[in-house]
């Protein structure tokens, strides 16, 4: 018979520790928050030191119903909702609710979902902390207050549907400001020059590096004149060799930041789904008779990079077991916070047993979590080992006053990278460059001299990886708000993704330019970033969440009133086009709509004929003869291709069709980017080869 009722977020969750706790618990899962501010109303009394009206979420009555029952057959009631803010305040809005005194022990958490690591946390169970669930609310009522005062002028001067955020208004003015940046960037002529070089039967390259004795920019096509004059019809002699040692550290184990970026670029994952597939690893996977349910992972929401010693002597056992002695450091590695701001209250994202190797998992999990968990498992692994030790070397060409330089390295040993190498957002990886053997005075046969003129690039569209980093980089929002960020921005349409990068709508545009006009401090990062040191302070219960809230009220109060009286209302006119309604005939236009531009008969209300607007990329369609291929935009803004023969004919790709057929079969081709480089991939044999070469900086 039980006599404890545990109550968790989620029926997996649920499901594993039940298996855990045995007969004496009863575990189920309160489906997420089950109370919340209400939809139709701001639901934050201003003039009552802010405090929110909560109501019971929607649906959620015959499920509160059903843990209210099965309180009353329990003796004692526990709360496990997830370690972090969200969770605690879950926990506080069921202890009211089942009317449970905050400060009774009725509190449980654990870092991970193992066997061992919950039965320890039941035999410690705390009151609700309410530092947590006041930085939860101030959280919440600070947004609400933003997106529910902003919105409705919004609506009243521009347009229905629009909407302000905090967090995602600074994400969009990122994006904002890159775009004007590329559009106001002059690209600046600079040119190269590169040699190739013979040494025995060894080839070997270099690049201009200096005349007369100071490095030298060649700026233009006279510059590189003025050098092969230098140098024509002159050999190369071996000048100055310089050999070391380096070492190359590696990368501390995930946290939820990093995690979304190097998914991001490694398994083209966006970060929404990252957090989904790692939530399923934390809540617990079936891994057959042998072990049952068992969390693979170890909380997913965190900014630590602490490693529990248990983790770390078992990663230290298996890497001397599978790699040899060599390849652990000296003494076990201790990662540095990113930031000042970091919450050390979680373990970094580790897997929950190293012993769980993913070969060992394959079989129980699907091919996303696989591919999730081995990146994690790998990430881990490899943070605790020893250093690679790469031999570097560097030589000077010399041809009278001009020098080459070429650079080389080779590893000497692998270390960490024998299983794990972080990739970068340019997509390239540190590879062996080897120089043939090399001592100053030998004489070497130039095979070939190569001028290049080059264009200064304007800096890089933001990926959802770029974002991401330089969200964090800012201070901007915490852990768990970085996926729910960059969906909303994309769902309210204020940005579209293009090839993967985001761009800046024109409703994204009018937004901003409104918001920098009238709400200024919304979209300062620096305003931003000390508004979550504040609501961190909130958190270490070293300031009232009252008091943060009223002193940021006090001048947002006054910007409203000034933008209440001045913001002009703004008229998004509809523009001709050369399209022809070919229901009525008339002429259509362009109408601005929630989910960006679209074509619309002049004749409404009379005639409600709509289209989408389509940009024909100039390749027949693969499936039906009279089919051509045009860009579209999912809800979501992103960008794919398909016929525009739809719904008659279904061809849709993510990867955007070229005309050019395929050399091997004539199938139709399209374009990736495989580790920075596009390439050109056939549908249907399957041949790879390089897009014609383009002289684009990396990114």
């Amino acid at each position: 018979m039980a006599d404890s009722l545990v109550i968790v977020e989620s029926p997996a969750k649920a499901k594993t520790i039940g298996k855990y706790l045995g007969s004496k618990f009863i575990v189920k899962a309160s489906m997420g928050h089950i109370r919340d501010l209400p939809k139709s109303q701001i639901g934050v009394e201003v003039d009552n030191d802010f405090q929110p009206k909560y109501i019971t979420i929607r649906g959620k009555g015959n499920i509160l119903k059903e843990l209210k029952d099965a309180s009353k057959k329990v003796k004692k009631v526990y709360l496990a909702a997830d370690p972090d803010r969200e969770g605690e305040a879950i926990a506080w809005h069921l202890a009211h609710y089942l009317e449970i005194d905050e400060k009774d022990a009725c509190r449980v958490v654990f870092n991970e979902i193992t066997k061992q690591a919950v039965k320890d946390a039941f035999k410690s169970p705390r009151p609700i902390d309410m530092d947590l669930v006041n930085a939860q609310q101030a959280r919440r009522v600070l947004d609400r207050l933003v997106g529910y005062k902003i919105s409705p002028l919004l609506w009243k001067k521009v347009k229905k549907g629009l909407s302000a955020g905090r967090v995602q208004s600074v994400a969009v003015k990122l994006i904002y400001d890159r775009e004007n940046e590329i559009k106001a960037f002059i690209p600046e002529e600079y040119w190269s020059i590169t040699a190739h070089f013979l040494k025995e039967k060894s080839k070997f390259e270099a690049k201009f590096f200096s005349l007369n004795g100071d490095k030298k920019e060649l700026k233009s096509e006279a510059d590189v004149q003025e050098v092969l004059a230098l140098i024509q019809g002159k050999s190369f002699v071996v000048g100055e060799v310089k050999e070391k040692e380096r070492l190359r550290n590696p990368s501390p184990p995930f946290i939820t930041s990093s995690l979304q970026q190097e998914a991001a670029r490694k398994l083209n994952f966006r970060a929404s789904k990252t957090m989904q597939i790692a939530q399923q690893l934390y809540e617990g996977v079936d891994l057959g008779k042998q072990e049952g349910t068992v969390g693979l992972i170890t909380y997913m929401r965190t900014d630590s990079t602490r490693i529990s010693p248990v983790a770390q002597d078992e990663a230290k056992q298996y890497i001397a077991e599978k790699y040899g002695d060599k390849f652990n450091p000296e003494s076990p590695r201790v990662y540095a916070k990113k930031n000042a701001n970091a919450q050390d209250a979680h373990e970094a994202i580790r897997p929950t047993s190293v012993l769980r190797t993913p070969d060992s998992i394959k079989t129980f999990v699907t091919r996303d979590q696989l591919r999730l968990y081995k990146l994690i498992w790998e990430r881990f692994v490899a943070s605790q080992m020893a250093s690679a030790v790469l031999d570097t070397m560097t030589v000077d060409l010399n041809n009278g006053p001009v020098v080459f330089r070429a650079n080389g390295s080779k590893l000497k040993f692998a270390g960490f990278m024998k299983v794990y190498v972080e990739s970068n957002d340019d997509g390239t990886t540190e590879e062996d460059r080897l120089l043939p053997p090399l001592a100053a005075g030998d004489g070497v046969n130039t095979d070939s001299i190569d001028p290049k003129q080059h264009f200064t690039q304007p800096p890089p569209r933001y990926t959802e990886a770029r974002l991401v980093k330089a969200l964090e980089e800012l201070g901007i929002g915490r852990p768990s708000t970085y996926a729910p960020t960059l969906e909303t921005i994309q769902k309210r349409y204020y940005v579209a993704i293009e090839e993967k990068k985001f761009v800046p709508t024109e409703l994204g545009e009018l937004v901003i330019q409104l918001m920098e006009e009238f709400f200024p401090e919304i979209l300062d990062a620096e305003f931003t970033a000390h508004m979550e040191g504040d609501l961190d302070h909130v958190e270490e219960g070293t300031q009232e969440w009252v008091k943060v809230i009223g002193e940021f009220y006090k001048s947002f109060e006054k910007r409203l009133n000034v933008a209440e009286e001045q913001m002009k209302e703004v008229e998004i006119k509809d523009e001709p086009s050369d399209e022809v309604c070919d229901k009525c005939g008339n002429p259509m236009v362009y109408k601005m709509g929630r989910f960006g531009k679209f074509l619309a008969c002049s004749g409404f209300p009379d005639c409600r004929n709509t289209k989408p607007i389509v940009k024909d990329v100039g390749v027949h369609c693969p499936k039906c003869p009279d089919g051509h291929i045009v860009e579209r935009r999912s809800k979501k803004g992103r960008l794919f291709y398909g016929c525009d023969q739809y719904p008659a004919c279904d061809y849709v790709s993510w990867d955007k069709p070229v005309p050019q057929p395929c050399s091997n079969c004539g199938g139709l081709m399209v374009e990736k980017k495989v580790r920075g480089d596009v390439q050109w991939h056939c549908t249907v044999c399957g041949h790879t080869e390089n897009a014609p070469e383009t002289d684009e900086a990396a990114e």
